[in-house]
């Protein structure tokens, strides 16, 4: 089974009337691949060689384009899965998403159309029945939208009270390894032990916040874990904790599975997605990290009911951020979806992945002048106002929801430490900004960049 579509095609499977047509385009530009509708022209090749041989030719253009190297999407005929042959290719290249339908909403749709198997419902309806088991065998997931095919493409779970089925949502079948902070484990760590059953065999506490991601918090993890690569670590708790997690199972082993259940909002909208780990050095923060992506994220948003104001408010300034390169508004679904794109489209930070940066290079200056003391929503928050300021924007959207103040750290502190982030080529810095088509990165000018750190300083 698939867990992701990172380096694989997706391919849209589903009954007729599932909307397989509608969603490979828009889908295959979300995700910056090619689309391409292999059903398209059923109707009238039914009619012209008849049922027998168009299986024949649907097995045919349906594997060829399989085999291909580039990872598309593809939206295959009702019928495709039906063949042995598609579905061993299904398996063997693609991530296979179900678009799933009842057969009220699909006989609805298809009544009346021109395809020969919708001419009669009670043979419509059998038919239904005889395929709901041969897709269900094929999927590794399912959706009913747009974001959901993102999210279930990025091996993101959105789904209020998953916590407690977080057994069932972890994949594979070896021991787990529970990796939580401090006050995480006092709100959900029975319920998280209780779902992971006889899996689980360790729980190792993590401090909360920012100080979780210290090398000496690390060391103690790598020297604690017993896990084979078998096994998983389940990293539950906010961004930090995801990151410092994350982390240590990249380089555990020299890498175990892991899976990020974030329980803050700056996790489930940004730091939980992706497999960007890292930890944080007196230099500056997440200098030192690795791209390792997760066997799957669960989103549980029930987990944010506990969470004090202040951290709402971290999350929701980065979910401002998300809204800002959307040029839409988000909740906090819309939000993963979003995020899911971009890192599917750039796994590894090289292109439009960059664009998550906006505001955050001023930001880590900031916290790393302030000795990561400052909250990382607060911030992002103040980095936002630079770099609206930069893009000749209104930077009224933060001010009014976040109202960001400046802070009190040392100028040249908070400089050098914006100097060593990875944003930067030479005298120049890289940052994101807005234009009028969307985000886009530039080089600017050292003392342009300069001049826009020390506004948020006090």
């Amino acid at each position: 089974m698939a867990l992701n579509a990172l380096g694989r095609h997706i391919a849209l499977v589903g009954f007729m009337g599932a909307g397989k047509s509608t969603l490979v385009l828009p889908l295959a530009e979300r995700l910056g691949r090619a689309g391409y509708d292999l059903d398209e022209n059923a109707t009238e090749t039914i009619r012209a060689v008849g049922m027998e041989q168009f299986r024949a030719q649907e097995m045919q253009r349906t594997l060829f384009s399989l085999e291909g190297s580039t990872p598309s999407v593809f939206a295959l005929g009702g019928g495709a899965v039906t063949t042995p042959e598609i579905c061993d290719e299904l398996a063997r290249s693609a991530f296979t998403l179900l678009l799933d339908v009842d057969v009220e909403t699909a006989w609805q749709r298809a009544q009346g159309s021109d395809r020969p198997l919708a001419q009669d419902e009670s043979e419509f309806r059998r038919l239904y029945e005889e395929r709901r088991a041969l897709y269900r065998d094929v999927a590794d997931g399912s959706a009913t939208d747009l974001d959901g095919a993102v999210l279930a493409a990025a091996g993101v779970i959105h789904e209020p009270g998953a916590l407690d089925r977080l057994g069932e949502l972890v994949p594979g079948t070896g021991p787990v390894a529970l990796v939580a902070d401090t006050t995480v484990l006092e709100l959900y760590g029975e319920r998280a032990r209780a779902a992971l059953g006889d899996r689980l065999v360790a729980t190792h506490e993590l401090p909360s916040g920012e100080h979780a991601k210290q090398l000496e918090v690390v060391e103690r993890l790598w020297s604690e874990l017993t896990l084979d690569r078998t096994g998983t670590i389940v990293a539950l708790g906010g961004g930090a904790l995801t990151d410092t997690a994350g982390f240590a199972a990249a380089t555990y082993l020299r890498g175990v599975p892991w899976v990020s259940v974030p329980t803050t909002l700056v996790g489930q909208v940004d730091a939980g997605i992706g497999g960007k780990t890292a930890i944080d050095i007196p230099e500056g923060k997440n200098l030192v990290g690795a791209f390792h992506w997760p066997a799957r994220v669960v989103l549980d948003e029930h987990l944010l009911e506990s969470l004090p104001e202040r951290e709402r408010r971290q999350g929701l300034a980065e979910l401002i951020k998300t809204q800002l390169l959307a040029g839409d508004e988000l909740d906090v679904r819309g939000a993963a979806a979003y995020k899911s794109a971009l890192c599917l489209r750039d796994p590894h930070d090289r292109g439009v992945r960059n664009w998550l940066n906006l505001g955050h290079t001023f930001a880590h200056g900031l916290e790393a002048a302030a000795d990561f003391d400052l909250p990382h929503g607060e911030a992002v928050a103040l980095g936002l106002l630079a770099a609206l300021k930069l893009s000749g924007r209104d930077d009224a959207p933060v001010r009014e929801a976040l109202d960001p103040q400046p802070v009190a750290v040392d100028r040249e502190r908070a400089w050098q430490a914006l100097l060593r982030d990875k944003k930067r080529t030479g005298d120049a810095i890289n940052l994101v900004l807005l234009g009028p088509d969307g985000p886009y990165v530039e080089p600017r000018p050292a003392d342009e960049v300069r001049a826009a750190l020390d506004t948020l300083i006090s």
